[in-house]
């Protein structure tokens, strides 16, 4: 969490001096936008408690870490401030703790969210916009790690809601600096040897700053 915070500040500090003289970015119908920035993932606090007496334990409560990596946006707008969004993402990598055993494994993901976006009007060079949308993630590369060592562990993918919100600060009358945050609805079936221990809800919000252009 520290680290996201910091990433936001100095992004809303750069994107507060950029947009002092710049001219407003609009968005009309049929235009395009392609955002390169760097955004955190960073999971609830809790992922629940599984059930572990396929292992011969108890409830096992849960615990996923956050990561930070590049990503890229792709924007239509269908009609005037109106958008369909792309995400995409470098790989995240998270590892995956048991409270009171420590670390048990490791994941990469991948989560595309296509969402659609309104984009306020408004004279001044700051630009709101909301989303809702849907997010599908896929994990792979996942490996067993500490206490169990040595088992086949599988979390299986997912489909959820994602919601968007953020604050595009022009900087050119075709570029503008971005600060936002997302949440999606995550929830991840653990398997340990085959055996279901339950689900995991690692529901993440999501922060970052980029660089949008448009054209």
């Amino acid at each position: 969490m520290r680290k996201t915070s910091a990433l936001l500040l100095s992004g809303l500090a750069a994107a507060v001096a950029l947009a002092a003289t710049a001219p407003a970015m609009a968005q009309s119908k049929g235009d395009w936008t392609l955002g390169v920035g760097v955004h955190a993932v960073d999971p609830k606090s809790d992922a629940g408690d599984l059930n572990g007496a396929a292992l011969g334990l108890g409830k096992l409560s849960t615990k996923v870490d956050s990561d930070v990596k590049p990503t890229v946006t792709f924007e239509y707008f269908v009609a005037d401030n109106i958008g369909i969004e792309v995400l995409a993402a470098l790989p995240f990598k998270h590892d995956v703790s048991i409270n009171g055993v420590g670390k048990v494994g490791e994941t990469k993901q991948l989560p595309p969210v296509v969402s659609l976006q309104y984009h306020f009007t408004n004279s001044s060079k700051v630009t709101p916009f909301v989303g809702l949308g849907v997010n599908y993630t896929k994990f792979f590369s996942t490996d067993s790690k500490g206490a169990l060592a040595g088992t086949k562990l599988k979390l299986e993918d997912s489909w959820g809601l994602a919601a968007h919100a953020g604050l595009d600060f022009a900087v050119s009358d075709k570029g503008a600096l971005r600060v936002d945050m997302r949440w999606a609805d995550i929830d991840t079936k653990v398997k340990v040897n085959g055996n279901s221990l339950g689900t995991a809800k690692i529901d993440p919000l999501v922060y970052g700053v980029a660089y949008v252009f448009k054209f």
